[in-house]
Parts: structure tokens; sequence; C-alpha cells
């Protein structure tokens, strides 16, 4: 019986060192609690994903950047030892610091991307274990984005897992990714050719069999490949050739998937492959078929979360932008959580991944340092940044800089570092910079988007046709988009265009409006291969009055939708019709001349106002106005068209006060 027993237990070690790799989610059972409180004993309970500063989603809330640690207890069953154990956490803001039962094992500076630590000579086997982790959402000189307008919400706001692997495994150390980078190089219609890269862990100089699979979307194996590799702390780079591809586009997102097998270990990515080119007419073409981007800003949060953000948010978030008619998301300052990219992937939607290289409009803020820690991080975060999304193929450029206003020569030659360290890590994917500066900044990159403000901090809008026509005689050999923006506060309303302060925090809803009709009129989409609307939603920024930014087409709730979503419905929605009453919100109006509009995209509506026909005439594209009417007292307006109806109610102002 002994004997027996001895040869099973034999039979578990063998197979116990060629089992596949567990994935556990630690979001449960941690306790929260500040470096400044006096005992922890009084620790909360919290649970994953998790930010500390909800205070700064109220009105006028503040946001506390100090350091706070998160602790939990973790049991490692004793049938683990002799397997290698990994942290791996999904997004930390911004500073962390991990320890093992009181041992560090390690530290990452960046908030926005993922990092890993291995704690296989840390842990106690068949025992409890105390994992604490330190985190500080303070600003740093050595940490980018140094100057930010968005609220950096402190915390462990995306999910940690505990990664358990044999002696031999794919690396989940390499920059945060699942140690397998899936790189092509040429991509047509008859093949696809490029490389995977695989970061492999073992004793040294060891040698082990890699087995790739490549399965494409109908779920059969289009290559399969089997190398002898030497651990040798080098990058192992497997080349493959995937013949009469499914290409990925944006009507037909084809997604392909990556198993490399290492023993038992498995590491699956899903990816896409597509051809992507901007041309010299300034049009973006996937597969040579062009595509006009209509992209919007996304920032890192919402009101109820604040950066703590699930896949449920995600997925409501692209259902907006995607019923408005847009087909691109920009996120800005640092990639959003894989999820995200997933879903893009599937979506069909494309996507520009900025570095955090950014300023704010602040003009006391210091967006760059001329240090060797301050490069060194942005040059650390890049990596990561490429490196950990590079398999998306919704994902169509990455940002190397935005709107900063420096020209030193310390600051150029840092940004051409950085766009030769993207064009390195990633050939197949252009550069993006946004710039609202002249100068030899703007031909670094190889896309250049302008941000612009002509007509609501200087000028007017129709000096639009003055500034399109200059880049048409002199820069037009630049592959150049447009992004705009403008503040609205959701049911404000003021037909006065006078002290368009960004500063202010009741900025009245229909200044917006009419500042995204203007543009709207006098874009020349021949001249730009995008144009980007600043921003999607508004977002938590407790640097402006008010503690939030609002100049989102939509509410900081993510569900409360202002008139100026509708006028881009209206104009980009290919698929469902529109019809909308401009300021259907206003309930009370003070002046008896009132001039109703509607967007439309079904024909000219029908209006009636208190019953009565009213007369609708085309403005511009989608927008319909009446003439100037006398009203008076309570008024009932109703627009419908064949298959739609809208309608409000509103009160003139003079009747209140005669009642």
């Amino acid at each position: 019986m002994r004997r027996f027993l001895i040869v099973l237990l034999t039979l578990f070690t063998a197979a116990n060192t060629l089992t596949a790799r567990e994935v556990y989610i630690l979001n449960n059972s941690w306790r929260h609690f500040f470096k400044d409180d006096n005992s922890s004993d009084d620790a909360r309970f919290v649970s994953l994903p998790h930010t500390w500063n909800t205070d700064a989603l109220s009105e006028r809330g503040s946001l506390r950047q100090t350091t706070a640690y998160y602790r939990r207890t973790l049991f490692v069953p004793q049938q683990w030892q002799g397997k290698r154990l990994f942290l791996r956490f999904g997004g930390v803001m911004n500073c962390a610091d991990v320890f093992v039962n009181g041992a560090h094992v390690g530290n990452h500076l960046g908030g926005r991307t993922a990092f890993a630590f291995e704690i296989t000579d840390k842990v106690y086997y068949g025992s409890e274990n105390t994992l604490l982790v330190e985190v500080s959402n303070a600003y740093r000189s050595d940490i980018l984005p140094t100057s930010s307008e968005q609220n950096h919400y402190g915390g462990i706001y995306r999910d940690v897992e505990l990664i358990i692997t044999g002696k031999t495994t794919v690396s989940p150390l390499y920059y945060g990714t699942q140690g397998v980078i899936v790189t092509p190089t040429k991509v047509t219609t008859e093949s696809v050719e490029g490389n995977i890269g695989i970061s492999l862990l073992g004793k040294k100089d060891q040698s082990c069999e890699v087995t790739v699979d490549i399965v494409s979307p109908d779920g059969y194996v289009a290559v399969t490949k089997s190398v002898k590799a030497k651990i040798d702390g080098k990058m192992l780079s497997v080349p493959f050739t995937v013949g009469n591809p499914e290409l990925w586009s944006t009507y037909r997102p084809s997604l392909y998937r990556v198993d490399v097998m290492v023993g038992a270990d498995t590491v699956s990515v899903n990816t896409g492959f597509r051809d992507l080119q901007i041309t010299p007419e300034r049009l973006l073409t996937i597969n040579n078929k062009p595509v006009q981007v209509r992209g919007v800003n996304l920032c890192h949060d919402n009101i109820y979360s604040g950066n703590a953000l699930t896949e449920s948010d995600y997925r409501a978030d692209i259902e907006t932008i995607c019923n408005m008619g847009a087909n691109a998301i920009r996120s800005v300052e640092g990639p959003h959580d894989q999820i995200l990219y997933d879903i893009c992937d599937r979506e069909g939607i494309l996507a520009w991944v900025d570095s955090p290289l950014s300023q704010s409009p602040f003009l006391s803020d210091i967006a760059y340092y001329n240090s060797a820690a301050f490069e060194s991080n942005g040059k650390q975060q890049l990596k990561e940044i490429i490196l950990q999304n590079i398999h998306h193929p919704s994902i169509s450029m990455w940002g190397v800089f935005s709107l900063l206003r420096g020209r030193s020569s310390e600051l150029m030659a840092y940004i051409k570092s950085l766009n030769s360290l993207a064009k390195s890590l990633d050939p197949s994917r252009p550069t993006v910079a946004c710039s609202d500066q002249d100068g030899n900044i703007n031909f670094i990159t190889d896309l250049i988007v302008w941000q612009q403000s002509i007509g609501w901090d200087k000028g007017d809008v129709a000096d639009l046709d003055v500034w399109q026509a200059a880049l048409r005689s002199s820069w037009s050999h630049l592959r150049q988009g447009v992004c705009y923006g403008a503040g609205g506060t959701k049911g404000h309303y003021s037909e006065e265009l006078v002290n368009r302060n960004s500063s202010q925090h009741r900025i009245p809803e229909s200044w917006q409006t009419r500042f995204h009709e203007g543009y709207m009129s006098h874009i020349d989409n021949t001249l730009f291969w995008g144009v980007w609307l600043n921003t999607m939603f508004d977002f938590g920024a407790v640097r402006h009055p008010g503690g939030f930014r609002n100049s989102g087409l939509v509410g900081f709730d993510h569900t409360g939708a202002k008139d100026c979503y509708y006028l881009y419905r209206t104009l980009w929605n290919k698929k469902s019709h529109t019809l909308h009453i401009v300021g259907r919100n206003r309930e009370v109006r003070r002046d008896n001349r009132q001039v109703i509009k509607v967007y439309c995209s079904q024909g000219v509506p029908t209006l009636t106002i208190n019953g009565d026909s009213v007369v609708m005439h085309n403005r511009s594209q989608g927008i319909f106005v009446t003439d100037s009417l006398t009203l008076d007292g309570f008024n009932s307006v109703i627009a419908t068209t064949p298959t739609l109806r809208d309608s409000t109610t509103f009160t003139i102002g003079n009747y209140l006060k005669r009642k």
C-alpha cells in the first residue's frame, strides 16, 4: 500500500509540473485605510475595483490626494509548492508598492497600465499570507502626467489577479502583458505575415517546446507551429503566415485567436489583421477602403464610480457612442481597461490611445520636467501602453503628446525619442499628436490633430473658413485631423452669447449647441482625415468650478444627453432616424418672441404649436427652424415624421409674472 501511494504521489508530482495555469480574481475581502489613520483596526472592508475619492464625485467635491493602504489575507495551499505565483494589477492610481508578508516585492509608477510581480519565494505554503499594497495618487514630478484637468482618483481601481503556473511558463512579467506580442508586418487580402513574440520564464539555459496555434474566426486552426526554445532571457520570435485571411474591418470585425502552449501552460490572446494607411489625400483607409473618422474624446470616469469602471459601464458608454453615430474613441491621457478595447474589437470601433505626456489648460502647470526620472517614466509607460494593447485591431494609432505649450530643445528631443520608440515597438500603426500650437512640434508624429476653439474664447465660428484656407494653402501636406468642443450645463439656457469663460460653472447648454452647430456647418471634411469631439461625457475635474468639466455631449451621469448629442446623431447615425426638439427641457422662457428649432434626419418634420401647424425651414443639413413666433402662457409643441414623434411644453415667464 505504501509503495502504491508513493507511485501515486510521483505521478501527481510529474503531472503537477505540467498543469495548466490557474487564474483567480482577488477583488474581494480587502481592507482599506489611510496612512494618516491612527490605527488600521478601523480599516474599511472594500471590494475592487475601488477608489477612495467618492467625495470628488459630488457637487463641488474635493479630491483627496494622499497615501492609503489595501490589505487582505491569502491562503496558499501546500499543493502549490513547486509552482510559480504572480500578482497582476490591472491599474493602480498612480503609484503602487506591493508587499507580501512584510517583504517588498515591487513598485510601479503610472496609473493607467497593468503590472505584475512574482511572489513565489515570498509566500508561506499551507497557511495564510498577508498582501499589502501602498497606493498614492499625489502628483509627482517623476510620474506622468504631471499636468491634468482630469481627477486622478486614488485606489486599486481595476482587477487584481493571482496567476499560478508551472516552473516553465509564458511570462506575466513582460511589461504587464500576457507575455505574447502579436505583430503583423505585412497584411494583404492574400496573406498576413508577422511575428509572435513570446516571453518565457524557467530555469536558465533550459530547453522547452513551444507550440503556437492561430485559430481563425470560424474556429479552425489556420496555422500551427512548434519550435524548440532555449530560455536565455531573450524574447522568442515565431514568424507566421496566414493564407487567405479574414481581415478585420469596421463593418466586418473578424478576430483570430492566438494560443501559445509551453507544456500544459496555455496563454491565449485575440487579435485581428488589417492594413491601415493614411493616404496623401488625407483619407484613413482600412484594407484600401476609406473610412471617415467620426471620433469622440473619452475620459476615465463617471459620477457613480469615479475611475473604478466595470464592464457594464464600458458597454453602456459604447452603446451611447454608437447610437450617436460615432465610429472612433480617443482614450485621453492613457489607456482604458482592456475590456473597452475588447468591445471595440468586436464592434468594429476605432481607437486612438494617448500617452500621458499632456498639458492641462491651467497655465501654472508644468507638463515636462527635464529630468532622467521623468523621461524614463514616460518611456516606461509608453512601452506598457503599446505592448499591452498591441494585439487590438481596433486601436489604429498611438498618441505621443497632447496640447504641449513648450518648445525647448530638450522637450523637442524628448518628443522625438518617444515617437521613435513607438515606431520601433509597433511599425504597423501611425503615431499622432493633438496640438493647439504652431511650429516644428507639429511635424514629428505621422498624424496631427488640431484642437480648435475658434468662436469660443476667440473670434467667431465663421473664422474657421479663414483658418482652413490657410491650412489648405500652406499646410495641406500634413496628414491632419481636427478636434473641438465647448462647455454647456444641461438644462441651463441663455440667449445672450457673452462672457464665455471656460472657468464658469454654469455655462448655458444653448451656447454649447450654437458652437457645435457652427462647427458642423463650417468644417471642411475634405481637409481632415477625422473629426474628434471634445468630449463625449462630462468628467470629474475638481480644479474646475462645480467639480467637473461640462464639455461633454452627455452629462457626468453618462445618461443625460444634451442637445448637441442629437445634432450629431442626426448627421452621423445612418442606421436609424433622429427627431429632437432643441431646448426641450427649457420649461420656462422669458421672451414672447420664440424660434423653435428641430433636428431631423427624416425629411422636413411636421410641427404643431398648441394644435396649430407651423411652417419649418431647412436652415442647414438636419436643422429646421420656424419663423419668429409670438407666444404667451402655456405652450405645447409636437414634432412628427412618418415614424417618429417628439414633444415638449413650456411657459412664457411674463405670463407667470402676470398671474
